[in-house]
Protein backbone atom coordinates (compact mmCIF):
# COMPACT_ATOMS: atom_id res chain seq x y z
CA UNK A 1 0.00 0.00 0.00
CA UNK A 2 1.30 3.63 -1.13
CA UNK A 3 1.52 6.41 2.15
CA UNK A 4 1.94 10.22 1.83
CA UNK A 5 3.82 11.70 3.96
CA UNK A 6 2.62 14.99 5.68
CA UNK A 7 6.03 16.44 6.55
CA UNK A 8 5.69 19.21 8.96
CA UNK A 9 2.08 19.37 8.27
CA UNK A 10 -0.96 18.34 10.84
CA UNK A 11 -3.48 17.28 8.39
CA UNK A 12 -4.00 17.10 4.54
CA UNK A 13 -7.49 18.17 2.88
CA UNK A 14 -9.00 15.40 1.32
CA UNK A 15 -9.80 16.99 -2.06
CA UNK A 16 -5.80 18.58 -2.06
CA UNK A 17 -4.93 14.96 -1.41
CA UNK A 18 -6.70 13.85 -4.39
CA UNK A 19 -4.88 16.67 -6.73
CA UNK A 20 -1.09 15.87 -5.05
CA UNK A 21 -1.26 12.17 -5.23
CA UNK A 22 -2.55 12.78 -9.62
CA UNK A 23 -6.30 11.21 -8.65
CA UNK A 24 -7.60 14.14 -10.03
CA UNK A 25 -6.72 16.58 -12.61
CA UNK A 26 -7.91 19.79 -10.92
CA UNK A 27 -9.59 20.56 -7.96
CA UNK A 28 -12.69 21.12 -9.17
CA UNK A 29 -12.61 17.45 -10.38
CA UNK A 30 -11.94 16.21 -7.10
CA UNK A 31 -14.52 18.19 -5.41
CA UNK A 32 -16.69 16.71 -8.09
CA UNK A 33 -15.18 13.09 -7.38
CA UNK A 34 -15.89 13.43 -3.20
CA UNK A 35 -19.36 14.91 -3.88
CA UNK A 36 -20.03 11.61 -5.82
CA UNK A 37 -19.73 9.88 -3.10
CA UNK A 38 -16.74 7.70 -5.07
CA UNK A 39 -13.90 8.54 -2.41
CA UNK A 40 -13.53 6.35 1.15
CA UNK A 41 -11.51 7.23 4.04
CA UNK A 42 -11.08 4.28 6.63
CA UNK A 43 -13.52 2.39 4.36
CA UNK A 44 -16.35 4.73 4.91
CA UNK A 45 -17.93 7.17 2.34
CA UNK A 46 -16.69 10.19 2.43
CA UNK A 47 -18.25 13.33 0.78
CA UNK A 48 -17.05 16.20 3.14
CA UNK A 49 -14.64 18.15 0.23
CA UNK A 50 -12.43 19.44 2.90
CA UNK A 51 -12.44 16.56 5.38
CA UNK A 52 -9.08 16.96 7.07
CA UNK A 53 -6.96 14.08 7.02
CA UNK A 54 -4.60 12.55 9.51
CA UNK A 55 -2.00 10.21 10.22
CA UNK A 56 -2.76 6.68 10.43
CA UNK A 57 -5.89 7.33 7.90
CA UNK A 58 -6.51 5.47 4.44
CA UNK A 59 -8.16 7.05 1.53
CA UNK A 60 -9.34 4.68 -1.35
CA UNK A 61 -10.56 5.79 -4.79
CA UNK A 62 -10.84 3.96 -7.96
CA UNK A 63 -9.20 0.95 -6.71
CA UNK A 64 -6.48 2.52 -4.85
CA UNK A 65 -5.50 3.38 -1.34
CA UNK A 66 -3.05 5.61 0.19
CA UNK A 67 -2.35 5.68 3.98
CA UNK A 68 -1.53 8.87 5.32
CA UNK A 69 1.90 9.08 7.26
CA UNK A 70 3.62 11.77 9.65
Amino acid sequence: MATFSLGKHTHVDLCDLMKLEGWSESGAAAKGTIDAGQVTVDGKVETRRRCKIFPGQTVAFAGQRITVVQ
